[in-house]
């Protein structure tokens, strides 16, 4: 068999999962898995790897893969943003910040979010419950600092700049903003 042929799948069920376990002769050492609809998972292992190995990163896999499913469903909820906001306020602006409300829209396409500091509302795009943590915690952090600097002065920005990852969320978000203007052209 040429060495980059993947060998026969087969099909296993461990609990409420389907395990689709893809030995290859070209892997050596490392058991992968994607997801693959609501409850498959392709299993990408070594040509060479008992199938007690397999089996056991599989359930290693399996509490991952959950464990990732549990944390995007509750991302999406406003409750989420409200207590990622708490944890923020208190890490870069000592637990200063008040607000009324912060929840997620589904009629921002062109922000990824918007505070207005006289109601003290916040207001973040849907588009981001898919996006990285880190990349949501900036766009958090950008927000609550309009409570204090309502507009994108120097101060404004060296509040947004405590923010360790600030430079690499903001190119994260313009290519994001780049390809949704892409997707959008071909319409």
């Amino acid at each position: 068999m040429p060495r980059s042929q993947p060998l026969k799948p087969h099909v296993v069920r461990r609990g409420r999962w389907t395990l689709h376990i893809v030995r290859s002769s070209r892997r050596r050492k490392t058991i992968r898995s994607q997801l693959i609809g609501e409850e498959t998972l392709e299993i990408r292992a070594p040509a060479r790897a008992s199938d007690a190995d397999i089996l056991r990163a599989a359930d290693a896999l399996i509490a991952k893969t959950e464990r990732k499913l549990a944390e995007k469903a509750t991302r999406g909820s406003d409750s989420y943003l409200e207590e990622r906001a708490r944890l923020l306020n208190q890490r870069y602006f000592s637990g200063m910040l008040r607000w009324q409300r912060i929840r997620y829209v589904s009629n921002q396409r062109r922000r990824f979010g918007s505070c207005s500091p006289h109601r003290g509302t916040i207001r973040i795009s849907d588009r981001l419950r898919s996006a990285p943590s880190f990349v949501l915690d900036y766009v958090l952090v950008h927000e609550l600092a309009h409570l204090v600097e309502p507009n994108h002065s120097a101060a404004f920005w060296r509040l947004v700049n405590r923010f360790p990852k600030a430079e690499r969320a903001r190119g994260y978000l313009m290519a994001m903003q780049r390809l949704e203007q892409e997707q959008g052209e071909r319409r």
